[in-house]
């Protein structure tokens, strides 16, 4: 068998219903870039999220707008295939969207949106599709930051930030950051390439964001936004059975992100006559 393109106008004829909470978080492309041209936003750093947002990644996307001078920031949050131990769709999308309704970020510079896309844990290469996802949504930058689509220690912690040094111009800028972690010295979050006390620095680390979450501890704002614990703990009961993390119960029972309308095959078929 040899290879064969076929081109021409792709037409959509049975769009899916996205469900509820997702269905305010969905645009195409299209759409997603238009919304941003109204919104008035010519610099747009995009942020790929598969996490509820602990402080350190609250200062990744404060420190990437800063830097590239954005005139907002684009949450991309993953929603996909899930395996166990994975934090629940619904808590990633509406935990990010709190972080703007509760004014840690200003009204007008921050965006959640949804991304349908089953994470590979590709680690560089997949950063390199990130990238270009990203661009085709109407980002002009993205954020990169430690062991990006990284699993576990495979890959080197910084191999997503090398791998545009051998690239040719993706038509998007990469915003290569640090860690972000507390400095109880500074008696702060602050950043790996700013804070003078290495030796002091507190992890941000999700096993310590789990343990709060899992244990039911009340977090310092240094770490976990009592807003955002409160909003994974609503999730945990209206859509997780009971936990924000994903569970055999959860795969098995939850709403579908989306839903196939039926379609009158009849009609179709005639005026393809």
């Amino acid at each position: 068998y040899q290879d064969t393109f076929v081109a021409g106008r792709v037409t959509l004829i049975n769009p899916p219903e996205i469900n509820p909470p997702f269905d305010r978080y969905w645009q195409t492309p299209r759409q997603l870039r238009e919304t941003l041209e109204r919104n008035g936003w010519s610099k747009v750093v995009a942020h790929q999220s598969r996490n509820v947002p602990h402080a350190g990644h609250e200062w990744l996307m404060k420190g990437a707008w800063f830097a590239s001078e954005a005139d907002g920031v684009l949450v991309s949050a993953v929603i996909g295939e899930k395996k166990p131990g994975d934090y629940i769709d619904e808590a990633i999308v509406l935990t990010h969207d709190l972080l703007r309704q509760a004014g840690f970020f200003r009204e007008g510079t921050h965006l959640t949106s949804t991304l349908m896309w089953d994470m590979r844990y590709a680690g560089p290469r997949e950063a390199v599709f990130h990238a270009l996802v990203r661009k085709n949504l109407g980002c002009t930058h993205h954020m990169f930051g430690r062991d990006h689509a990284g699993v576990g220690s495979y890959y080197d912690t910084y191999a997503a930030h090398r791998i545009f040094d051998d690239l040719p111009d993706l038509g998007i800028k990469s915003v290569l950051t640090l860690e972000w972690w507390y400095c109880p010295i500074c008696a702060s979050v602050t950043y790996e390439g700013l804070c003078g006390h290495p030796d002091q620095k507190q992890d941000l680390a999700g096993t310590l964001i789990r343990r709060i979450i899992q244990g039911g501890e009340e977090p310092a704002p240094t770490t976990l936004r009592a807003e955002v614990l409160e909003v994974v703990r609503e999730c945990a009961e209206k859509y997780g059975f009971g936990s924000p993390f994903v569970e055999e119960n959860y795969l098995q029972n939850r709403t579908p992100v989306m839903s196939m309308p039926s379609m009158d095959l009849s009609c179709t078929c005639s005026n393809a006559s």
